[in-house]
């Protein structure tokens, strides 16, 4: 068959076909929806922060492997994290430090909560400027620190019980009396322990190490040598609250020690 017969069959074939398709009345096929496609969405800008590579109670001295740089959103770190880009040898000069307060493993280190000891002791390094520690003897049983129940960090009273000579010399007999002589003092350590350690919840030891003033320290030292001292454990919903009869107590010249009960100051003489 001639290629012009064949030409000629093929236009007449699409053009019929042309021509059913509009007789039939169908639409063409509407066209495939165009998707569209969302932009990527921004880098997140990071940071590179030291943090703790595990727990670091306090009292610990910081070594190389206790820390580690790594990766944090710069939008989430905070103005006190130490960041490689502005402090890139933080890691060296926080290796020596000692931990004030404790830190958990992956936990941003801050200044704040280290300190440095430069040779010193850690009690020493953390006790705050103006302050002295002070020890008193208690009963390793708890008798007279709340059933052994003081932690480190708690808050106390302490109450002084002695005799009243006064009393005791009109004749009514023995005599004893008790003053709280200070209140809302924090408890640095019981015994050698001074954080609460795996959970334990009571501390036991002979001695309890108070956080003073000068003054206070001279009042709680004379204290204990004209009578015995307890220590009464603060509600931690009024730590920071001091008992409104129980003002603290003034050395006087001489010495001695004025205790006021029931809103009257008397004069403890030492003996």
């Amino acid at each position: 068959m001639k290629s012009s017969r064949l030409l000629l069959i093929s236009v007449a074939v699409v053009t019929g076909m042309g021509a059913f398709v509009m007789m039939s009345g169908r639409e063409p096929p509407p066209a495939p929806p165009v998707v569209a496609v969302a932009p990527p969405p921004p880098a997140i800008e990071m940071a590179e922060v030291l943090v703790a590579a595990a727990e670091l109670p306090m009292g610990q001295t910081i070594k190389p492997a206790d820390l580690r740089w790594q990766s944090w959103p710069k939008s989430a770190v905070s103005d006190g994290s130490l960041q490689r880009g502005s402090a890139p040898t933080a890691l060296e000069d926080t290796v020596g430090s000692i931990v004030r307060n404790p830190f958990l493993s992956g936990e941003p280190i801050r200044r704040e909560k280290l300190i440095k000891a430069n040779g010193s002791g850690f009690l020493s390094a953390i006790l705050p400027s103006g302050k002295r520690a002070v020890a008193i003897s208690i009963d390793a049983r708890g008798s007279n620190t709340a059933g052994g129940f003081i932690l480190p960090n708690d808050r106390v009273d302490v109450l002084r019980t002695a005799r009243d000579e006064d009393a005791s010399r009109s004749g009514t007999g023995d005599v004893q009396t008790a003053a709280t002589i200070l209140t809302n003092i924090r408890v640095l350590a019981v015994g050698q322990t001074v954080q609460e350690r795996n959970g334990e919840r009571v501390v036991t030891g002979d001695t309890a190490t108070l956080e003073l003033t000068p003054a206070q320290a001279e009042a709680v030292t004379l204290a204990q040598k004209v009578g015995q001292l307890s220590l009464t454990l603060r509600s931690l919903a009024d730590a920071g609250q001091a008992a409104p009869d129980a003002p603290e107590p003034q050395t006087a010249e001489n010495g001695g020690l004025t205790v006021v009960r029931y809103g009257v100051s008397k004069q403890m003489p030492r003996r």
